[in-house]
């Protein structure tokens, strides 16, 4: 059962991840105005580096089970849950609770400590 939480919260990690990025391209960037071009593309590609690295734990969380080291399981579960908590705890604090994507963060670090 352990295995499965994990595996359900690398799920919902890579979904929380392709939504932040769908949701940001669709939503966001396209009434932001940001001056100079260049300074709006860095923006854009840092917004989408933190989607990239909710994938990668999306996968780590899916692969741990697997894994013969169970330090190793451990250290995948306690590192996304951190990244994932401040996430979602910066996502709350900064839209006062109003945007839905601290809940599904806060979902994703449930799962994982549950299959912890």
């Amino acid at each position: 059962m352990r295995d499965l939480l994990l595996q359900c919260a690398g799920v919902a990690a890579i979904v929380v991840a392709l939504i932040h990025s769908v949701l940001s391209e669709t939503k966001l960037f396209p009434r932001a105005t940001i001056e100079p071009p260049w300074v709006r593309r860095l923006i854009r590609l840092v917004w989408h580096a933190g989607t990239v690295a909710w994938i990668g734990g999306g996968v780590l969380l899916i692969a741990a089970p697997s894994m013969a080291s169970q330090p190793a399981r451990h250290w995948i579960i306690a590192t996304f849950a951190i990244v994932f908590g401040f996430a979602a705890f910066a996502n709350a604090w900064a839209t006062r609770g109003r945007h839905f994507g601290w809940m599904a963060m806060s979902g994703v670090v449930a799962l994982a400590v549950a299959g912890y």
